[in-house]
């Protein structure tokens, strides 16, 4: 489906108030060009026809319609535009939420590749280009074609001949509406593109500020930018020149063309004496040939705004096309927890494989951790059991199930995780532990950060759990920020429990209290630990030492110290730089 006929779908969602607008539109339009007629019979009837003594009281009562019926037009037309910006707004706002909507359903592989900069361009610049198409383009254009077939109808009324000869104007619009979407179309995509590159950057650098600064790359950053911004201005430079050329220069050429046309014909018929043009019929022509130049004007300075929201409703609709995973709201029932990998293997690009072979079992209860050397396929195991990714070979299942059968919510909602750098969103701490989850209670948050030691790093903040927190918790502590996401997970009394490196950012103190924490949130659940700090894991059932995507070793502490292998060889020289780092 094309991208017009995708928006007519969406703008039929509330074509009630459309129309009703549209119907109010055409009676302010009609009595809006009744005003030249009603003049034109006041002056060939009443003035220019009367002999002798001028009646005045037929005057009076045309000159009061007259009147009424510009009142009538602005009442009308103040209607018309509350309904179609009504209408527009209704648009806008149920496409951005179903832009908004379609981006919670699309795969973690999808914004691998997309920046956040430009989904969030996506949401908001482009939605608001084609808010632009409704609130404006299409008011304007229904007003102007409703006022120009008005006026054709006069004017054939008129003089049929001479309407005949100014309908010229109508495939010489159109031929101008082609010629410049031709050109328009091309340099808009790239104004968007760019306009969503900057966006994409400059997220990415409020992201990474602290890195920019301390590595002094603000020179080349400013650099970057300008660069994007140059070719942004450079092709919006080639659009206005367009532009003018397409709004008063055009219709000032079309209107003086009008007017030689209609010189030449009313004059040349009276000259020759083969037609007798009445005053008030001059009048009213003149007033409708001037009066047909301002909804020409009106359509040929939309064009540019046309084209924009064409494009960024193409760019929106492309994302709206990507394939998502409809959100499920099925429930079933806790699992035990117990976990099979058989004979995994995973791509995130084709043929690349990461994990090569993978087969491990986790019972219920048990401690499973998670070592190797940076690439060695960690955090693709834990991707791939909350199933951010799907397996490319062999199969993950829970309780003997393969979870390709279950939905990723259904399957999620008995599943917790603590990442290393737990990531908070703006509210109070007591949100962002609930996330809006009803189930959750005040008494249960305080509970659970009872429970993992919260209280004794939180108690000194003045609200309690009530205390404001700002975008990623940037005003707390990394120890403050991983007891929340301890109290989160805890909250939610998962069956299966992911510890992504939970205590790589911590400080020693800190690090007793999360150690605390996780041996109250393991109780009872199959943990997976992803480590960092071996210390930290010898008490695991068990330990998997992953090499380049496959699993080297697996054994307890005690059985791989005694191995020799990779793990030995990893322990003793993180206990190597501990001591090193005492004796210093």
């Amino acid at each position: 489906m094309g991208t017009g006929k995708r928006l007519i779908k969406y703008s039929m969602q509330h074509k009630g108030i459309l129309i009703t607008g549209m119907i109010l539109l055409a009676i302010a339009v009609a009595a809006d060009l009744a005003a030249p007629l009603i003049a034109k019979e006041i002056i060939d009837n009443h003035i220019a026809g009367a002999e002798g003594t001028v009646d005045f009281e037929p005057i009076a009562w045309l000159l009061a319609v007259f009147f009424a019926t510009g009142i009538m037009t602005a009442v009308f037309r103040y209607l018309q535009y509350l309904y179609l910006q009504k209408g527009a707004n209704s648009i806008i706002k149920k496409m951005r939420n179903d832009v908004y909507e379609h981006t919670q359903t699309l795969p973690i592989r999808y914004f691998d590749n997309l920046p956040a900069g430009k989904v969030v361009a996506r949401i908001t610049n482009d939605t608001e280009a084609i808010r632009d198409l409704f609130v404006t383009v299409l008011s304007q254009f229904a007003t102007s074609f409703m006022y120009m077939a008005g006026i054709y109808v006069a004017l054939f009324y008129l003089n049929w001949q001479m309407a005949l000869i100014t309908l010229g104007l109508v495939p010489l619009l159109y031929g101008w509406m082609l010629f410049y979407r031709k050109f328009a179309a091309s340099y808009n995509h790239v104004v968007r593109e760019k306009l969503s590159d900057m966006n994409g950057m400059i997220n990415e650098s409020i992201q990474g500020m602290t890195i920019i600064q301390a590595f002094r790359r603000e020179k080349q950053m400013k650099e970057e930018f300008e660069e994007m911004n140059e070719k942004h201005f450079k092709f919006q430079q080639k659009l206005l020149f367009l532009e003018a050329a397409a709004s008063y220069n055009l219709v000032g050429v079309l209107r003086s063309m009008t007017f030689i046309l209609f010189i030449w014909y009313f004059g040349g018929a009276a000259l020759s004496g083969s037609e007798v043009v009445t005053v008030g019929v001059l009048y009213a022509f003149v007033d409708y040939i001037i009066r047909l130049f301002n909804p020409i004007s009106g359509i040929v300075n939309q064009f540019a705004k046309l084209e924009k929201a064409l494009v960024a409703a193409e760019r929106v609709f492309r994302l709206l096309d990507e394939k998502g995973e409809a959100v499920s709201d099925e429930k079933i029932a806790r699992y035990r927890g117990n976990v099979r990998f058989e004979k995994v293997w995973f791509a995130y690009k084709e043929e690349e494989y990461v994990l090569k072979d993978i087969s491990f079992e986790a019972k219920q209860g048990e401690t499973v951790a998670l070592v190797g050397h940076t690439g060695s396929g960690k955090s693709s195991i834990m991707n791939l059991l909350f199933r951010f990714y799907d397996v490319t070979e062999g199969a993950i299942t829970i309780d003997g199930i393969n979870v390709l059968e279950m939905s990723r919510q259904s399957m999620r909602d008995h599943m917790g995780i603590v990442l290393q750098d737990p990531y908070l969103f703006s509210g109070t701490i007591e949100s962002n532990i609930t996330l809006g989850d009803k189930r959750i209670t005040r008494k249960m948050v305080e509970g659970a950060l009872v429970a993992v030691g919260g209280e004794r790093v939180l108690k000194h903040l003045p609200k309690g759990i009530d205390e404001p927190v700002v975008e990623k918790g940037s005003t707390l502590s990394s120890g403050q920020r991983q007891l929340i996401s301890f109290a989160r997970a805890l909250a939610f009394d998962p069956a299966i429990l992911i510890l992504d490196e939970a205590t790589s950012n911590i400080d020693t103190e800190t690090e007793e209290i999360i150690q605390h924490a996780m041996n109250v949130l393991k109780k009872g659940r199959t943990t997976f630990i992803i480590a960092h700090r071996l210390s930290t894991i010898k008490n695991a059932d068990r330990i998997l030492v992953l090499d380049h995507g496959r699993i080297a070793e697996t054994g307890s502490h005690e059985e791989l110290m005694k191995l020799g292998g990779i793990y030995f060889q990893m322990y003793q020289i993180q206990s190597g730089v501990s001591q090193t780092q005492t004796v210093g």
